[in-house]
């Protein structure tokens, strides 16, 4: 914001769309104090869930130490004697990529898509929609579909390897995220940060379940809410490499 009141050129990101229609007629009302309360939700909304993610990735990871290995060995092959993971680095990483969609597979950020409204009367696979109707998006039952998975309930990451499949919208079997122009603006924030922290934490650290938990089993209970979160905190035990 202070660049563009310096009088330097736009960057052409969410931002600078954000005060390009403040000078319209239309956003008049979209004040400073407004664009602030904008981006801090976007933000939060973005790191919160990336927070809730790492958690059920180390969750499910934890249980399956094959995955676990796979993934550390990856990264010992990709990011080799570098001391820092970097984001152009994660684009080498296919089974840590995998790891993260599998994730968003069974432990999407939210349960529920945004509502949408039908605009018209529609027939749907023997259903009438009608006009006006609130349709509510189960993804956290689309990723557990036994007719879209096999062994839908096993946490399998390989069953992304080598497939042309994206959380972006474009395939509806992974929506994580949404679809389409409602789609969650807060996405590529929380795919970098997931992808960053589980690679880094990976690579800069030895983990492993404490005694009690390892005998007792991970307590993978959901709770519900807007972020569907783990019932019961994650504890773990971190060693640095």
């Amino acid at each position: 914001m202070r660049e563009r009141t310096a009088g330097e050129p736009p960057k052409d990101d969410f931002l600078d769309v954000l005060l390009d229609y403040r000078g319209l007629e239309n956003g008049r009302g979209l004040d400073r104090e407004m664009l602030r309360a904008l981006l801090a939700d976007l933000f939060i909304a973005g790191s919160d869930t990336s927070a809730t993610t790492f958690e059920w990735a180390m969750a499910e990871l934890l249980q399956n130490p094959s995955a676990m290995a796979k993934a550390r060995e990856e990264l010992a092959q990709v990011i080799s004697s570098k001391s820092e993971i970097e984001e152009s680095d994660i684009g080498q990483l296919e089974y840590i990529q995998a790891v993260v969609k599998e994730m968003f597979r069974l432990h999407p950020p939210a349960p529920f898509l945004i509502p949408r409204q039908a605009e018209a009367t529609t027939e749907l696979r023997g259903y009438t929609v009608p006009k006006g109707a609130r349709v509510m998006v189960n993804v956290w039952a689309i990723g557990r579909d036994s007719e879209l998975w096999s062994e839908p309930e096993r946490f399998i990451p390989e069953r992304f390897l080598g497939k042309d499949m994206d959380y972006r919208g474009r395939d509806f079997e992974l929506l994580p995220f949404g679809s389409g122009r409602r789609i969650c603006p807060g996405m590529p924030l929380a795919v970098r940060m997931v992808h960053l922290m589980l690679a880094t934490l990976l690579y800069r650290f030895e983990w492993r379940l404490p005694r009690e938990v390892e005998e007792n089993g991970v307590d993978m209970g959901e709770k519900f809410g807007i972020v569907l979160a783990l019932a019961t905190p994650l504890q773990a035990i971190a060693e640095s490499m």
